[in-house]
């Protein structure tokens, strides 16, 4: 997660609906301790809800209703007859059962695990043994409609609010303003968008497609990258699965077979839901601060399929910025044996605080279901068929289109939305405050008049022990987001070297079919090149560690670089990409401490400084399971949970423009996130590489050291730059996130959600006689040959909700001089 979540707090918006009944208050015992987990519902329907851990409870309804009924266990059901329409801040009593005065009976706390003690249990385990024979998977294929509408509200709106000098001239947003029926907290809209498309699936061949037909929205302009954020936060989940993921944690599901050992589970109720006899079950969490839900739902009570669930996410779950999770989805009855989805409604409440009375911005997405049909086959290249282009007809679709489509008609608040929204981006104040946050979170200040984008904003102060204070200009075409080319540069200047530096690239997208890309550029800067085992391909890129602020030691090992490329890239399959690059490069060292220098016979003192070499590079790079948005030449990965391959052969040329050595490198490395349940996240990388042909320091492989204080992806935080140089090489990276599993079972500790971070770090590697000969640099080529080189260290993340520390243990090659044997590292982390 990234500063866009901080967009999040100023932006989005929806209005959800003019209710007609609304009910608000607490669940107490007659000591005035609050009942948790008890039933509210309105006498006479389904539509109901269950009071928090402190018994408060709302309830609202788009129906007139007069009476509500409230119920748990051990305790008399009251009814409540509503005065008003709008009842708030109600004190509902429950008086304990005459029968259960002599029983035990345990209305909260820990329920038994036992399903000969609590029934709740053997109907879970019908439910499992049933799942598999539920919904979508009883066909070999289906297809259906699907609508989803994505809104986001400013919340917790009071008259303090409305008076604020930000708000001048925007007054008229206010008339928007409703009220939440999960929450019962007013709210503004500030962004809607719809969406109808087309599903198709095949169980058989494991594949699923789904076509837009028309897309609306309001509020800003190229929504896309936006609508990508939130379906990656809001994924698709099946409740039947044992996780859930969201918000790139993943959450126990209440219907999990851990979940007897993670959630209390009480036999609540039974009754005729849409002519099937259901049972009613409420579930709570065991503990505390861990990703768990509370909430209950309907069972039918031969098939065992779910009629209806409600999740909402404990307050105690270790998650930031988040503040409400809730979710609700229906099923409805095909015929006696099949019960599909029909409608999933998902609301968070982003917020900096939990503090109950707490700013924050909603974010929902509502999604319905209908039209479905079933085993009609299609021939498999149906599934592999892309969208290739932007379809402006797509997203201008008429309200006659919209009126066919939608399956859940917009009420009139939400008609009133579109208007209000489109009103709001013409008053030059919002656009204004639009400009600035849009600023932060893409990285650029944006020029429309000059489709021109000027950044990136936080490149533009660098400091390195060679350039000194560094400050750098630069900026891109854009004239829009599906830009078919673009080009993009910058200027710097040190001023400690009193040298300007420059970089200039562009890129054509030719075929978009195919995605045929020719690209070019040229560059001239320091960087230090050991920071990384796989070169980077982008001509204008550009190392963290080239402008390192803070060091640990001096960071005089740079190198000034004139980098001139031509590449051609194509993707004949989706998330395959080959790529065929020519470059030209000139090195020599940029710091009169730090020498790239070798034996060259031809050199009239048989010693040369610079390296003029011209390599020809042929790459694959295959990212299973990416997700893409956009239909230009540069496109945004819309999800970050697949793996990366990558290899590449590279080949130097002596014959080429004079160039000075001839070798062949191989290079390869996988990535791979694995997302092991309840128990967190791993990140696991291995790179390997191999030089065949004597080549000098400039073109080894140089294992990638950290002499910065930040906590750098990919590279040994214990080695310093240049201290092991190889030409045959492989390392290991793992790093495993918690998720604050560990933290939350210790006591006082847990509730700081502090998250518990391991990581471990290896490299073996060689050099050659021939290399070494060759050396005259002045420097000791060392290599991690005799056992292979390791770090390991033990991280806290989440202190304060940003900040992280990492504290680093050098496992071997101690008698080093200047070995560093520990040290500590952080960094900022802006994540759910």
């Amino acid at each position: 997660m990234n500063i866009k979540l901080f967009s999040l707090f100023f932006f989005f918006g929806l209005l959800f609906g003019f209710s007609q009944t609304k009910v608000s208050g607490y669940v107490i015992d007659e000591n005035n301790q609050p009942v948790a987990y008890a039933n509210v519902i309105f006498k006479g329907s389904t539509e109901g809800t269950i009071s928090n851990e402190e018994g408060r409870f709302y309830l609202e309804s788009d129906s007139n209703w007069d009476t509500i009924t409230v119920s748990f266990l051990g305790y008399e059901t009251l009814e409540l007859n509503l005065p008003k329409r709008v009842n708030y801040n109600l004190n509902l009593v429950l008086k304990e059962e005459a029968a259960s005065l002599d029983e035990v009976v345990i209305i909260t706390g820990k329920q038994s695990k036992k399903e000969s003690e609590n029934p709740a249990i053997g109907i879970l385990k019908k439910i499992w043994a049933n799942k598999r024979s539920n919904g979508l998977r009883m066909f070999k294929q289906y297809e259906y409609d699907k609508y989803e509408k994505v809104e986001f509200d400013i919340n917790t709106i009071d008259s303090a609010f409305m008076d604020k000098n930000l708000f001048k001239g925007m007054e008229f947003v206010f008339e928007q303003v409703d009220t939440s029926k999960v929450t019962g907290k007013t709210y503004l809209p500030i962004f809607i968008n719809e969406a109808a498309s087309r599903v198709y699936g095949d169980n058989v061949i494991k594949k699923e497609k789904e076509e837009l037909k028309g897309n609306k929205n309001s509020g800003f302009s190229d929504n896309q990258a936006l609508i990508d954020f939130v379906d990656d936060l809001y994924a698709d989940y099946d409740v039947y699965d044992n996780y859930l993921k969201f918000f790139d944690k993943s959450f126990v599901s209440p219907l999990s077979k851990t979940g007897i050992n993670t959630y209390n589970y009480v036999l609540s109720d039974s009754a005729f839901i849409d002519n099937k006899w259901c049972y009613n079950i409420i579930y709570y969490p065991r503990r505390k601060n861990e990703l768990t839900f509370k909430g209950d739902f309907w069972v039918a009570d031969t098939t065992f399929a779910i009629k209806e669930i409600n999740m909402q996410a404990s307050k105690s779950a270790n998650i930031n910025w988040v503040k409400e999770i809730y979710i609700e989805q229906e099923f409805e009855v095909l015929n006696d044996s099949v019960f599909l989805i029909k409608r999933d409604y998902f609301m968070s409440d982003f917020a900096f605080q939990k503090k109950e009375k707490a700013k924050g911005v909603y974010g929902k997405r509502t999604t319905l279901y209908n039209n479905y049909k079933f085993d009609e086959p299609k021939d498999p290249k149906f599934y592999l068929e892309e969208v290739f282009d932007f379809n402006q007809e797509i997203y201008n679709r008429d309200e006659e289109f919209w009126a066919q489509n939608r399956l859940e008609s917009l009420n009139k608040d939400e008609q009133g939305v579109y208007k209000m929204l489109d009103t709001l981006k013409t008053v030059k104040k919002f656009q204004r405050v639009y400009n600035t946050v849009s600023m932060f979170a893409s990285g650029y200040k944006e020029f429309p008049a000059l489709h021109f984008d000027y950044g990136p904003i936080f490149s533009t102060f660098g400091y390195n022990d060679v350039e000194g204070f560094r400050l750098r200009a630069g900026g891109r075409t854009y004239f829009g987001y599906n830009d078919l080319w673009r080009v993009e540069g910058f200027t710097a200047y040190g001023f400690k070297d009193n040298k300007f530096k420059y970089g200039i690239s562009g890129k054509w997208l030719l075929d978009k079919r195919k995605r045929v890309i020719i690209s070019g550029g040229n560059r001239r800067d320091v960087e230090q090149i050991g920071a990384s085992l796989t070169n980077s391909t982008d001509v204008l890129g550009r190392s963290f560690a080239s402008s390192a602020v803070f060091n640990t030691s001096v960071n005089d090992k740079l190198t000034n670089i004139n980098l001139t490329t031509l590449a051609v890239e194509i993707e004949p399959v989706k998330n395959l990409v080959l790529r065929i690059i020519g470059d030209y490069r000139t090195l020599r060292s940029a710091s009169e401490t730090f020498s790239l220098d070798y034996y060259d016979d031809e050199s009239p003192t048989g010693i040369a400084s610079e390296v003029h070499q011209y390599q020809t590079t042929l790459s694959l790079s295959y990212f299973p399971g990416r997700k893409m948005t956009g239909f230009g030449v540069e496109r945004s990965s819309a999800n970050d949970d697949y793996a990366s391959f990558f290899a590449q052969i590279s080949r130097g040329d002596k014959v080429v423009f004079s160039s000075d050595f001839e070798y062949t490198k191989l290079q390869f490395s996988y990535i791979q996130p694995w997302q092991l349940g309840g128990f967190g996240r791993l990140t696991s990388v291995l790179e390997a590489g191999k030089t065949f042909g004597p080549v000098p320091l400039g073109l080894l492989s140089v294992i990638p050291g950290n002499q910065s204080y930040f906590s750098i992806y990919n590279t040994f935080t214990l080695l310093d730059y240049y201290e092991f140089v190889t030409d045959t090489y492989t390392s290991l990276h793992l790093e495993h996130n918690f998720n604050g599993r560990l933290f939350s079972r210790i006591p006082l500790v847990k509730k700081l959600n502090l998250r518990s971070i391991i990581g471990f770090r290896a490299a073996w590697g060689k050099i050659s006689q021939e290399n070494r000969d060759l050396n005259a640099s002045g420097l000791e080529y060392i290599s991690p040959t005799d056992e292979p080189y390791y770090e390991y260290s033990f991280g806290v993340g989440n202190i304060f909700k940003v900040f992280r520390l990492d504290f680093n243990f050098r496992g071997n090659y101690l008698a080093i001089p200047s070995a560093r044997d520990f040290g500590v590292t952080g960094g900022f982390n802006f994540q759910f």
